[in-house]
């Protein structure tokens, strides 16, 4: 059974969270105050952790930066704030998901399913060969630098390759075209930050089945982007 962990000072909607978790076949247990929350997800066993972002003595946004430092479990970041930059820092900190209230039970049950699944996928690609790397449908060969989509081999140019290499290595973690270009061009590079933009999207047409939907590089919007498993 899965293990969930609510950190939220309001007490009527922690409760109702866990109930509604416990409904669905989750374990769940509650942290009424930031510094108790960050101690549990730091010190106790959970699959994955509720973060409301405005809590008493320590917020979210230090305990998922905290979180973060030794754990890669799931964080899905709750608030009533609606502004753009609490949702670009959160998740620039490494939550997963950043769900604004008010939001249904059956919402929130449905994205900690999403991200528990992620997750274990992530944890299975990580028992895979060295050598090889495998994304739903995507095979990448990494001693011949060759990607196979459904068993179809496809024709990238080395920056392509590195680009898809890195992201795939890197799931669920969201980029933005500063990092990606850094790591990729690199810092003394001529070439330009727009780079990165047209090379997801050459990506998109050879790797996803509908670029104008895509499944694999999702665009974070005023953010950056982030490889899904």
């Amino acid at each position: 059974m899965k293990k969930i962990l609510i950190i939220e000072d309001e007490t009527v909607i922690a409760e109702v969270e866990k109930d509604y978790l416990e409904a669905n076949g989750f374990a769940a247990e509650i942290a009424e105050s930031g510094d108790k929350g960050l101690e549990k997800a730091i010190k106790e066993d959970f699959d994955l952790i509720i973060l409301d972002l405005m809590l008493p003595r320590v917020d979210g946004f230090e305990i998922c930066k905290q979180v973060r430092k030794v754990k890669n479990i799931p964080i899905l970041m709750v608030s009533a704030r609606k502004e753009d930059i609490d949702k670009i820092r959160g998740l620039g900190l490494g939550a997963d998901d950043y769900v604004i209230k008010p939001f249904s039970l059956a919402e929130l049950v449905a994205r900690v399913k999403a991200h528990l699944a992620r997750y274990d996928r992530l944890t299975v690609q990580t028992q895979q060969p060295k050598d090889e790397l495998q994304v739903r449908g995507i095979h990448i060969d990494k001693l011949s630098r060759k990607v196979f989509v459904n068993e179809t081999e496809l024709s990238l140019t080395s920056k392509e390759y590195d680009l898809l290499l890195f992201l795939a290595m890197h799931p669920n973690r969201v980029f933005t075209k500063d990092d990606l270009y850094d790591r990729i061009w690199g810092m003394d590079s001529l070439g330009e930050l727009a780079s990165v933009t047209v090379y997801i999207s050459k990506l998109r047409e050879k790797i996803e089945r509908d670029p104008s939907k895509p499944q694999y590089i999702e665009t974070i919007w005023g953010v950056g982007y982030r490889f899904n498993l």
